[in-house]
C-alpha cells in the first residue's frame, strides 16, 4: 500500500521522524521538502543542545519523551550512536526546589519512568564538577541522555529512503496549494508538489507556512542562550563527547552538558527575545543558520556568574562561542498537532522539541494512517484545542513570553496565569467582586474559586487546614462553602463550561450517530453522554438536551468538542452546529432549600413532577427566561438555569435576592470540586482522556450497546471484556495529607497506577482522590499508597459515590 500523496515540510527532527514513521506504516509515496540542505537544514534540530530530561507534569509530554529515548537509542549513522545515555541531572541549591524536586520525582514514578532522589554526595558523585555546598540534593533520572539531533535526522532520512521516501532539499514552500476545501500540493521555487497530505513540521517557520493554508498558528520563535566555553582544564583528557549526567540547575535558569572538555551552558533566565516568523533570515541570507541569531553577551552575563558558582572548575575556563538559537513557544507549553478545521489534508505538527520528536512523529503517522493515535493521548496537543481570544497576536506573544520565563519556574497546579487578564467576565462578575471573589482563569474567564465576604460562614465550623502545598491558592472559606451547599442551597456561576446548539432536520440523527447514548428522545430530556474515538477512547464526556424537535443544547467540554462535531457534520447542509458559550450565561442552583429558592419566583412548576431528574424547559424567573436543566454536578437538588448574557446581571440579582433569607449563599470552584468528587463525578481531561475506555472510567453507564452504530461501538465491544485497570476511588483519613493530583500510589513499594483528581470532603470528612489502578488493586478496603513529596500517604479503596448514594437528595 502506497498510501495518499504527502507532502512533509521540513526536515528537521520531526519531519524526519514522521516520513520514517509513516513510510514503516505502508504509505511510501511520500515527498519531504526543506528550504535548506540536508541533514543539518538551518532549523532548530540544527542547533539544538540536544539534552533530553524526560520528567513533565504530562502524562502524554513524558511518554512521547519515552518513545524518543527508545527510538535514538536504536539509531546509529555508521555505527556513531544518535543517543548518549548519559542520565538526567537535576539538582536543587535552595530548600523550594528541593521539595519540587520530590514533586517531579512523582510526576516520573507516576509515569513509569526509573528516577531516584538523590542526596549531596550522591549528587557529586555523579558529576564531580559541582560545588557540594551549593547544591541540596538532585534527582537523577537514568535513562534521560544527549539526542544528536543533526544523526538522529540522517538516520531517519536514510530509513525513509530505503522505503522510497523522497527527500528534497533546497526547495522553498511558496504556497501551500488548495481547491475546494481541500490542499491539492505545494508550490516550491522548484515547481509545484501535487499532494492529498501536507503536513507542516516547519519548526519556527511553521506560523508563515500555516497562514498558507488560512491557519493562524500560534507559535512565537523565541532566543534562548546557548554557550560553550573553551577547554576546562579539569577535563583535560577526556575523549569521550559525554560522560557526566546532563544537568539543570533550575534555580538560575541553566543546564549544561558536556563536549570532550568544553561544557555547554544553556540559559533561560535572560529577557524573552521573541522574533516573528516572517523576520526569520532565509539559508542563503544567514551568516551561520536561519535559527542561529548573534550571542548577546551582556545578557548572559548573570548565567556565567551562576556556572562558575556551581561548577567551580569553569573559572579557569572562558566562554569562547554562544548563540541566541530561535526554538518555538505556545501559550501553554504543549505542541500544536492536528489537522485545519477549514482546509482538510492540512497538517501541522509543530512547536515540538527534540526532546519528544520520535513520540510526535510516532503519534503523528498512527493518526493519519489510522485516523487515530492509539500510543499517546493526545487531546492537550490538538491544534484545534484553543478558544478565539487564545489566538490573537497580543495573547500569543503575552503568553509564550510568559512561558519563556517561567521555564523552570516551580509552578503550583493552581497558580493563576499572567497577563493578557481578564479577558472573558461573565455576566455576574461585578457582583461577583462585590462578595470579594478570588477569581482563577477557566479558558479565558474569570471564575471565582472562593469568596471572602462568606468568611462569617466559617464560625463554628471546623474545616481542616491542608499542608502548605495544598494551601495555596486555597481558603478555608471553600470549606464552609461546601459544607452550606449541603445544608441550604448555594448560587454557583458556571458560565465558563462551554455550550454548543446543534440545529436542523438532521439533528437527532447527526448527534445518534456521535454519542454512546440515546439522544433522539422526547423534547425536554437531557442525556449524560460520551463522544468515542474509533479505538473506543473517550474524546469527551457531554449532556446532550432536547430543547425542540430540531434543536439541541450541548454541555462540553472545550473547543475540541467543537472541532469533532464541526468535522463529522453532514455534507447536505441539514446540520448546524455554533458556539453559544459568549452570548449565554449559567447560574448552578443546588442545595436541599433550591426548590425554596426557585419556585417563587416563577409560574412553571418546579416541583418533581414539574421537572423530574434530567429533564429540561423554558420558564420565566421573574422577569427573566431562562432555559433551567433539572441537572446538579454537586449531588444536590437544584437546576443549572441558562439565559442570554444581557439577563444575566437581572437573573444573579433575582436569584439571590430570593437565596439570601433563606441562608443561602454564592459559592465557588473549590467547593464545586469537593461535592463533585464526594459524588464521583468524573472530569474529563483529568480524570479520563482519550487513552481511557467507558468501562475503566467508571462510566459505562452512559453507553447503550443496543442502539444503532456509533462511533467507536466495534471497537468498544473488544475492550469491553478486557478491563484490566480503573478509575478508583480512595480516601484518605488524615487532613494534613490531602494530595492534589499525578502522585504515584503504590502497592507496597511498587508502583502502581496515579492521581487525577483530589480534593478534602468536607460532607464526609475525608481526603478524597481518584487514581487509575489496576482491576486487581480496586477491591473496596484494600490499602495502598500515595507518594506526595517525600511522605508515603495511606489511602484505602472506597466504595464510591462517597456521598448519597441512593441519589435520594437529587431526586428529592
Amino acid at each position: 500500500m502506497a498510501g495518499p500523496r504527502v507532502v512533509i515540510i521540513g526536515a528537521g527532527v520531526v519531519g524526519a521522524a514522521l516520513a520514517d514513521e509513516i513510510s514503516a506504516r505502508g504509505w511510501t509515496e511520500v515527498t519531504v521538502v526543506d528550504q535548506g540542505p540536508l541533514p543539518a537544514t538551518g532549523g532548530s534540530s540544527s542547533h539544538a543542545p540536544g539534552l533530553v530530561f524526560q520528567t513533565n507534569s504530562s502524562k502524554t509530554m513524558a511518554e512521547l519523551a519515552r518513545y524518543t529515548v527508545e527510538k535514538f537509542c536504536s539509531l546509529d549513522v555508521d555505527g556513531e550512536p544518535c543517543f548518549l545515555q548519559v542520565g538526567g541531572l537535576e539538582v536543587a541549591t535552595t530548600p523550594e526546589r528541593l521539595t519540587e524536586l520530590r514533586r517531579r520525582h512523582g510526576w516520573v514514578t507516576s509515569w513509569g519512568i526509573e528516577a531516584r532522589l538523590l542526596d549531596t554526595d550522591e549528587c557529586v558523585e555523579r558529576h564531580p564538577l559541582i560545588n557540594r555546598d551549593k547544591v541540596l540534593g538532585g534527582l537523577l533520572v537514568p535513562t534521560d541522555g544527549l539526542a544528536k539531533a543533526v544523526l538522529a535526522v540522517e538516520a531517519q532520512i536514510r530509513r525513509a529512503a530505503e522505503r522510497g521516501v523522497r527527500f528534497l532539499a533546497r526547495h522553498e514552500v511558496l504556497d501551500v496549494q488548495q481547491a475546494d476545501g481541500r490542499v491539492t500540493g505545494v508550490l516550491t521555487d522548484q515547481g509545484p508538489i501535487p499532494a492529498d497530505v501536507v503536513v507542516c513540521c516547519a519548526g519556527i517557520w511553521g506560523p508563515r507556512i500555516a497562514r498558507m493554508a488560512g491557519m493562524n498558528l500560534p507559535l512565537t520563535p523565541l532566543a534562548h542562550q546557548l554557550a560553550w566555553t573553551g577547554p576546562v582544564p579539569a577535563l583535560a583528557g577526556q575523549t569521550e563527547e559525554a560522560v557526566r549526567p546532563i544537568l539543570r540547575h533550575q534555580d538560575a535558569d541553566l543546564y549544561y552538558r558536556d563536549r570532550f572538555d568544553a561544557i555547554g551552558i544553556g540559559s533561560y533566565g535572560h529577557r524573552p527575545m521573541p522574533i516573528s516568523a516572517d523576520d526569520i533570515l532565509s539559508v542563503d541570507e544567514a551568516d551561520q543558520m536561519p535559527s542561529v541569531l548573534e550571542f548577546t553577551e551582556e545578557d548572559f552575563a548573570d548565567a556565567w556568574t551562576e556556572t562558575q558558582a556551581l561548577l567551580p572548575a569553569t573559572r579557569e575556563a572562558k566562554v569562547e562561542e554562544g548563540i541566541n538559537g530561535l526554538f518555538s513557544f505556545t501559550t501553554d507549553n504543549f505542541p500544536l498537532l492536528g489537522e485545519s478545521p477549514d482546509v482538510r489534508g492540512f497538517w501541522v505538527a509543530e512547536a515540538v522539541w527534540v526532546t519528544h520528536s520520535a513520540g510526535v512523529g510516532r503519534a503523528m503517522a498512527e493518526w493519519l494512517v489510522d485516523g487515530h493515535c492509539s500510543s499517546f493521548d493526545l487531546h492537550e496537543c490538538d491544534v484545534n484545542r484553543f478558544e478565539p481570544h487564545q489566538l490573537t497576536p497580543e495573547y500569543v506573544l503575552a503568553r509564550d513570553c510568559q512561558n519563556f520565563v517561567e521555564v523552570y519556574d516551580i509552578l503550583h497546579p493552581l497558580q493563576p496565569s499572567g497577563e493578557p487578564r481578564p479577558i472573558r467576565t461573565s455576566p455576574f462578575h461585578a457582583r461577583q467582586q462585590e462578595h470579594g471573589a478570588f477569581f482563577l482563569e477557566a479558558n479565558g474567564w474569570e471564575r471565582p474559586q472562593w469568596y471572602e465576604a462568606n468568611a462569617g460562614l466559617l464560625e463554628g465550623r471546623s474545616v481542616p487546614t491542608p499542608n502548605a502545598w495544598a494551601a495555596r491558592y486555597w481558603s478555608p472559606i471553600v470549606g464552609a462553602e461546601a459544607q452550606v451547599t449541603r445544608e441550604t442551597v448555594a448560587m454557583y456561576d458556571m458560565t465558563a463550561l462551554k455550550r454548543l446548539e446543534v440545529t436542523g432536520p438532521g439533528a437527532a440523527a447527526f448527534l445518534e450517530r456521535l454519542v454512546t447514548g440515546k439522544v433522539a428522545k422526547s423534547v425536554g430530556s437531557v442525556t449524560y453522554t460520551l463522544l468515542l474515538d474509533h479505538d473506543g477512547g473517550i474524546r469527551s464526556d457531554i449532556t446532550v438536551a432536547r430543547l425542540a424537535r430540531d434543536r439541541f443544547q450541548v454541555g462540553a467540554n472545550g473547543n475540541l468538542d467543537l472541532d469533532w462535531f464541526s468535522r463529522h457534520l453532514p455534507a447536505d447542509g441539514t446540520v448546524q452546529v455554533r458556539d453559544i458559550t459568549p452570548g449565554t450565561c449559567c447560574v448552578g442552583l443546588w442545595g436541599p432549600l433550591a426548590r425554596e429558592v426557585l419556585q417563587p419566583l416563577t409560574d412553571e412548576d418546579f416541583s418533581d413532577e414539574g421537572l423530574k431528574y434530567f429533564r429540561a424547559k423554558h420558564a420565566h424567573i421573574g422577569s427573566v427566561p431562562v432555559t433551567a436543566m433539572r441537572l446538579s454536578y454537586v449531588g444536590e437538588l437544584g437546576w443549572e438555569l441558562y439565559t442570554t448574557a444581557d439577563l444575566g446581571h437581572k437573573l444573579w440579582d433575582t436569584l439571590w435576592r430570593a437565596a439570601r433569607p433563606l441562608g443561602g449563599i454564592i459559592a465557588g470552584r473549590g467547593a464545586f470540586n469537593s461535592l463533585r468528587l464526594e459524588k464521583g463525578y468524573r472530569s474529563f481531561g483529568t480524570d479520563m482522556t482519550y487513552e481511557h475506555d467507558p468501562y475503566e472510567a467508571g462510566v459505562g453507564f452512559a453507553v447503550k450497546p443496543d442502539k444503532e452504530d456509533f462511533i467507536g461501538k466495534a471497537a468498544l465491544e473488544r475492550r469491553r471484556a478486557d478491563v484490566r485497570r480503573k478509575l478508583t476511588c480512595l480516601t484518605i483519613d488524615d487532613p494534613r495529607s490531602v494530595v492534589m493530583g499525578k502522585e504515584p500510589v503504590q502497592d507496597g513499594d511498587r508502583p502502581v497506577g496515579y492521581v487525577t483528581s483530589a480534593s478534602y470532603g468536607y460532607t464526609i470528612g475525608k481526603g478524597i482522590a481518584y487514581a487509575w489502578l489496576p482491576a486487581d488493586l480496586t477491591t473496596p478496603g484494600t490499602t495502598l499508597h500515595i507518594g506526595y513529596f517525600d511522605q508515603r500517604v495511606e489511602a484505602v479503596v472506597a466504595q464510591e459515590p462517597l456521598f448519597d448514594p441512593a441519589m435520594t437528595r437529587l431526586r428529592g
